[in-house]
């Protein structure tokens, strides 16, 4: 059975952005409909299978005991985390289901048949839609790993992973990136043997090398036997483990994750027939106000290219009611000093330049650091018994203003928040170093590391 609809805007995924400018739009009263393909999927990948899940679940590794059962712990773990999740999903879907102008349609995938025309499939039913305006918001997906045997049942990706049964006492990441960090510390709390593949000389390649150094000898410290210069080339599964055939050594393992990054999810869109361009990484071309090359057609979160980060999503939601509503002159180039967190244990946040990228831009600077054992006036991580880590400024010789920080430490992912209010406001190092702190607190490190250069 085919119907027809005419709305104002069809938002396709029920993402962070898109479903933020469903309610706006919607009780502006503006037609609204939004499409999700999948209940599971209600509230978009942050809640579902990403930030939240995970995080829940390394909290729960992070305050397991040495004498709790891996196996039962981790399981008590995942059921704690599906309770939360199906809480959240329940509570998404009651943030638009009260306003009269969305109509959500979930369990459908669409297809563009043309500009701004959209066809919606579920089961027998057909929906063909036609929309003024048109917000694509359909994510992300992890990247496959091309190499023979990479899709058998002891093979994960970042969302599998997260239900893996029975319990892996060994367990194989392929990757060294935010995603395979936070999951070899996790599951090395959790009580497995973990051994993680990079094929990069170290891993965070993107990062100074102390700051990387500081990160390994933490996920060291936990258990996590690192390999570099190496690179998976098949996974054999006998049945009961997985070897993973690498450039250097062969591991086997029960399980393995492949974490080697998330590519947008465009496939199978039609974007073709609605005129939308898409980029090498099968990315939603967009400009600055995330149009994209089609008249009335917006790309938001993931499947934009962008950093792959909620909060972002939050900030392109902006960016398009000001296109669509406001003055428009929101854009991603107002965009500042954008922190974020890769949340092992301790967490490491990371806002502005790295010492490597600000002596590439030429400037004239100073390197505050110290290991976070070592600052005296710092208790907190004392107190929490995890004093793993460095703290690490890089601050302009002649302004005095930050030009960025790197921060492996507890409390990094709120510290670092500080950090880039300071770099978006000109706060000085100076204001930095004299600030009166809260005790015992992460952010009173300040008060030390920002007293004595680096040699």
């Amino acid at each position: 059975m085919t119907q027809t609809l005419h709305t104002d805007i069809l938002v396709i995924g029920w993402g962070k952005a898109g479903k933020t400018l469903a309610g706006v739009l919607g009780r502006a009263g503006r037609s609204v409909t939004l499409v999700e393909q999948t209940a599971d999927m209600i509230g978009g990948t942050c809640i579902n299978i990403g930030c939240v899940p995970t995080k829940a679940l390394v909290h729960s590794a992070e305050v397991r005991r040495e004498q709790d059962d891996a196996a039962a712990y981790s399981r008590d773990a995942v059921e704690r985390r599906d309770t939360l999740i199906d809480r959240l999903n329940a509570a998404n879907r009651a943030m638009l289901e009260p306003v009269d102008q969305v109509r959500l349609v979930v369990g459908a995938a669409a297809t563009f048949t043309g500009p701004r025309q959209v066809r919606v499939t579920g089961g027998a039913d057909e929906l063909e839609i036609a929309a003024d305006t048109v917000i694509l918001n359909t994510g992300a997906v992890p990247r496959p790993l091309q190499v023979p045997g990479a899709d058998g049942p002891r093979v994960h990706d970042s969302t599998s992973i997260q239900h893996v049964d029975p319990f892996p006492a060994r367990l194989a990441i392929v990757g060294g990136g935010p995603v395979a960090l936070e999951f070899a510390s996790m599951f090395a709390q959790f009580g497995s043997e973990v051994t993680l593949l990079e094929r990069g000389e170290r891993i965070l390649r993107g990062e100074d090398e102390d700051v990387a150094d500081s990160v390994r000898e933490a996920l060291a410290d936990q258990g996590v036997h690192i390999a570099t210069g190496v690179e998976a080339t098949a996974l054999e599964d006998d049945g009961a483990t997985v070897t993973v055939r690498t450039t250097g050594e062969a591991v086997v393992a029960d399980a393995v994750l492949v974490a080697v990054g998330r590519v947008p999810a465009t496939a199978g869109l039609g974007l073709e027939l609605a005129g939308v361009e898409v980029g090498e990484r099968g990315e939603v071309v967009v400009d600055d106000t995330l149009g994209t090359s089609a008249d009335g057609v917006w790309a938001v979160g993931d499947v934009n290219g962008g950093p792959q980060q909620t909060y972002i999503s939050y900030d392109d939601h902006r960016i398009v009611l000001s296109q669509i509503t406001g003055d428009g002159t929101r854009s991603r180039a107002d965009r500042v000093a954008v922190p974020t967190t890769i949340f092992t244990t301790p967490p490491l946040g990371r806002v502005g330049l790295s010492e490597a990228e600000a002596a590439g831009a030429g400037h004239g600077f100073e390197v505050y650091a110290k290991p976070v054992a070592k600052i005296a006036v710092m208790p907190r991580p004392k107190t929490l018994g995890e004093t793993h880590g460095l703290i690490k400024f890089v601050v302009d010789r002649e302004s005095d203003e930050l030009l960025g920080a790197a921060l492996h430490t507890v409390d990094a992912q709120e510290l670092v928040n500080l950090v880039a209010l300071a770099i978006r406001t000109g706060t000085t190092h100076q204001d930095l170093l004299d600030g009166i702190w809260t005790h015992p607190s992460s952010t009173e490190a300040l008060n030390e590391v920002l007293a004595t250069p680096r040699d």
